[in-house]
């Protein structure tokens, strides 16, 4: 049933809730969080030209351009599955523990070929970002393309209620968030909830027929329609992405633009065409050195892929690591910090600058024969590359987002 919120974005189609960025005529949408209360800024966001704020706080309603709600999230996941249902196009939803902005990309660049392709901007694809993204799309939008992350159980199963994603893809299930989902075991049940919703709605997943893990969690949920596809359809494909673990990324856009009728030159040219600027995979070409930017995030299955690919370089030059603390671990950051620095000194990569706490107590355990220096924060490592810059060198530089070591690109 259409709600008086959906009519007055149907009025006034666009939604922020950054009150620093208002776009003339938008809804504004107070949001409230552990540090912030969007609910101060409502005055504030309409003195800027949003039309109307959303706000769950009565103290704040000034005048009739406040629409008092009880819980301003809830009600733009609300509006945002409202408009998803009002659209009825169709969507895939993308998960998986490493490789989903990379693939979420590839995909679009893919499908972009034949269709109006709406999908998730950046990394908007939590309980928050992907209401943003269904509400971006319009009726000129031809297919959906949304990101689902999650750091607990039960927000995956969240966003498909809220998106009603008509196929899926788990790009893998790895060692990631395990602070949140517990161990291993809880990864995959977090990242199966999008199968769960697809084999309750009548969806479809596509597979990989190669990881056996996600073979195994198709099998444990009957009934659910696969569309399988094999990594060697990445063979031959020109692309510039840096590591042989990004052919499964790759194979997935090839899946599903085969899927969705894109010609294969036109497949083939998406992903040629396609380049990383988003601190992913990232290959760039200095005055100083060659370096891969892949800091976005990390976790030990995604650190031990970038380390053996690097190992597998065929440069001339002298490898180096610049690596910085794996974040949300809890119960498995000891081992799991201690088992890359082991990978290090059994790959004879002795040249390591080590960014945070974690990495520090792990090298205490870990001796190495070469040059390590360790640096409390990125600040100090910035402070060291400049009086001791690096040079002549191929560098990987991989740590979690929160310790920012996109900050030292400028310096390598």
């Amino acid at each position: 049933m259409e709600t008086n919120l959906y009519r007055l974005f149907a009025e006034y189609p666009r939604v922020t809730t950054d009150s620093r960025n208002i776009p003339e005529g938008s809804l504004f949408f107070a949001l409230r969080g552990a540090r912030f209360d969007g609910n101060v800024y409502a005055k504030q966001a309409l003195y800027s030209g949003a039309a109307y704020a959303i706000v769950d706080d009565p103290a704040v309603v000034a005048d009739h351009r406040y629409i008092l709600v009880p819980d301003v999230l809830a009600a733009l996941q609300q509006l945002a599955s409202e408009h998803r249902q009002a659209l009825g196009l169709p969507i895939l939803a993308i998960t998986g523990s490493n490789g989903k902005t990379t693939t979420k990309e590839l995909i679009t660049k893919v499908l972009e070929r034949n269709f109006n392709v709406g999908s998730t901007k950046g990394n908007f694809n939590n309980h928050i970002g992907v209401p943003l993204t269904l509400l971006s799309f319009d009726t000129g939008t031809e297919l959906g393309v949304v990101e689902m992350g999650a750091n607990n159980p039960g927000e995956i199963a969240a966003l498909c209620d809220i998106a009603q994603p008509n196929y899926g893809l788990i790009t893998n299930v790895g060692l990631a968030h395990l602070e949140g989902f517990g161990s291993p075991e809880g990864v995959q049940r977090a990242k199966g909830e999008l199968y769960d919703y697809l084999s309750e709605t009548g969806g479809k997943a596509f597979v990989r027929a190669e990881d056996q893990t996600l073979d195994r969690m198709v099998h444990e949920r009957g009934g659910l329609e696969v569309i399988g596809y094999s990594v060697h359809a990445a063979e031959g494909i020109e692309n510039n992405l840096v590591g042989d673990y990004n052919l499964q990324n790759i194979a997935a856009a090839v899946a599903v633009g085969r899927y969705f009728g894109i010609a294969e030159g036109n497949i083939k040219e998406a992903i040629a065409d396609y380049k990383p600027d988003n601190m992913r995979s990232q290959r760039v070409e200095t005055d100083k050195n060659t370096v891969i930017l892949d800091c976005y995030n990390a976790n030990p299955t995604s650190m031990r892929s970038a380390i053996e690919n690097l190992c597998n370089e065929t440069a001339e030059l002298p490898v180096a690591v610049i690596l910085g603390d794996m974040g949300e671990l809890g119960d498995y950051s000891k081992s799991g910090h201690i088992d890359i620095l082991e990978l290090l000194a059994a790959n004879n990569i002795e040249e390591q600058y080590l960014v945070g706490p974690k990495l520090a107590k792990a090298a205490s355990k870990v001796p190495t024969t070469g040059q390590r220096k360790l640096f409390r924060d990125t600040d100090a490592l910035v402070e060291f590359l400049k009086d001791h810059p690096i040079t002549g060198r191929l560098i990987l530089v991989k740590g979690s987002r929160a310790t920012g070591l996109e900050k030292i690109a400028h310096l390598l």
